[in-house]
């Protein structure tokens, strides 16, 4: 159940000097590659070559790989055999595309939790945004209301599959029936949900997808968009250029249709075969299997992490019967989010994240910063200073973790709650990150690590 991960054995330096087992709880925000994936990679890199209308073996090889992997994206997804997959870089991109579909005008309705990937795409249309609600039936009741009294009616509805802050799933089946229900189609974000759950677009309803591979255990630039080929096939590409077009005269083009007409340009090979790799290798483990091992190790992360003294854990919906990956985002008293990253990493060799997490509308809410307080950041900012951000510390699992992992965690927040750090920490204003000034002497790392300098000199290279 745990298969094999490129960096699963790596040490580090640490502030004082000793090598420590690298121990990563940023799955959120990348995944490492599966061994699996780099062997794909590896025995394709052989037969790389141009795709698409080259004559030569390897080139039909190329092709063949990947057109192929269309078919094993869409399975992974559950997807319909009407839709299509759109190979793009990242979710960011997927969801530029399909808002670039959209015709002009189109009324989107979204929330105030998403990722700013799935939030400031749809301004370039009418916007809508539900309130923060405190469970997915308000959630759902609210998007009820809203559908049922927008005039003129909604296009889409554009939601998170599950929080990459505080880690709840979203009831996407229900929503798919409200939004069919009032005329409208349903676009879920899954990059945190992709990892974690099994996805099942027919199924759920869900009518248009995005996932990235760097999420997905496939860190080389790949990423879908999934949905309706008729639709996609219809709408404006967001990318102009080569390969997604049929004919060019001097004042006119003949768009392809879809996928082909959101592919412009050399497409991502390498990273298109690894997304495919990536999605056999967790059709294989299963995905039902992979949820319910996470739902473990998330439930003993949450369940810890609420003992630690001084410690708030951050949450949208409140209940022990919330379904959630494994993301949990927290503070500690007289802590401020970057300096406890620091010490966890300088001290302990844990990897975490530390910020607002491209959610901070989310951020604010569950920080309580009034409109004030925003107001006087964003001032700073447009002044070209840098303020003191507030934001929170995120863990997050993946494949790779054990609860090990996890007690190592918690093991050194209760000893930072009770004894403090170890070392002295210097702030850095104009990064607002803070490094311990032992690294000043600079911490080696042993013969057999590739890299031998600081881990501010490993951080440039």
């Amino acid at each position: 159940m745990r298969p094999m991960l490129l960096g699963d054995d790596v040490e580090v330096p640490c502030a004082d000097g000793r090598m420590r087992r690298y121990v990563n709880l940023d799955y959120a925000a990348s995944a490492p590659a599966l061994a699996d994936v780099w062997a794909a990679v590896e025995a394709f890199m052989p037969w790389y070559s141009s795709v698409h209308r080259g004559s030569g073996v390897k080139s039909q090889v190329a092709t063949e790989a990947f057109e192929g992997a269309r078919d094993v994206v869409a399975e992974f997804a559950g997807a319909r055999a009407s839709d299509a997959v759109v190979f793009v870089r990242n979710t960011t991109e997927a969801i530029n595309v399909l808002a670039a579909v959209l015709p002009s005008g189109a009324r989107v309705l979204s929330s105030p939790v998403e990722h700013h990937a799935n939030m400031l795409p749809w301004r370039r249309h009418d916007v809508q945004l539900l309130p923060f609600t405190d469970s997915a039936d308000e959630l759902c009741e609210a998007a009820e209301r809203a559908l049922r009294d927008a005039r003129p009616r909604i296009d889409l509805v554009a939601v998170t599959g599950a929080s990459n802050v505080t880690g709840e799933v979203w009831p996407l089946a229900r929503l798919a029936v409200i939004a069919h229900e009032h005329g409208a189609r349903l676009f879920a974000d899954a990059a945190q949900l992709a990892p974690h759950r099994p996805l099942d677009m027919a199924a759920s309803g869900i009518d248009f997808l995005a996932l990235s591979g760097h999420k997905l255990y496939a860190p080389f630039g790949a990423g879908a968009l999934i949905g309706d080929a008729g639709m996609l096939g219809d709408g404006a590409p967001l990318l102009h250029g080569g390969g997604a077009i049929e004919l060019v005269t001097i004042d006119d083009v003949v768009w392809a249709g879809a996928p082909e007409r959101h592919e412009a340009g050399s497409p991502n090979v390498v990273g298109v075969v690894a997304l495919a790799a990536a999605c056999r290798s967790l059709l294989s483990l299963g995905m039902d299997a992979v949820a319910e091992r996470e739902r473990l190790l998330a439930d003993r992360l949450r369940n810890g992490l609420a003992e630690v003294a001084g410690l708030e854990l951050l949450a949208l919906w409140e209940g022990a019967g919330v379904d959630r990956v494994g993301v949990a985002a927290f503070n500690l008293a007289g802590y401020r989010h970057p300096l406890l990253a620091a010490i966890l990493s300088a001290e302990h060799a844990i990897g975490v994240r530390h910020g607002c997490f491209c959610a901070h509308p989310l951020i604010a809410q569950l920080l309580g910063l009034d409109d004030a307080e925003i107001a006087r950041l964003a001032d700073e900012l447009r002044a070209g200073r840098r303020p003191a951000l507030p934001g929170a510390v995120r863990a997050s699992v993946g494949l790779g973790t054990t609860a090990g992992d996890v007690e190592l965690l918690l093991d050194a927040l209760d000893e930072i709650a009770v004894s403090g750090p170890r070392q002295r920490y210097e702030y850095e204003p104009a990064l607002d990150e803070y490094r311990p000034r032992a690294y000043a002497g600079g911490a080696r790392c042993s013969s057999s690590s590739p890299v031998t300098s600081s881990p501010r000199s490993i951080a440039a290279m």
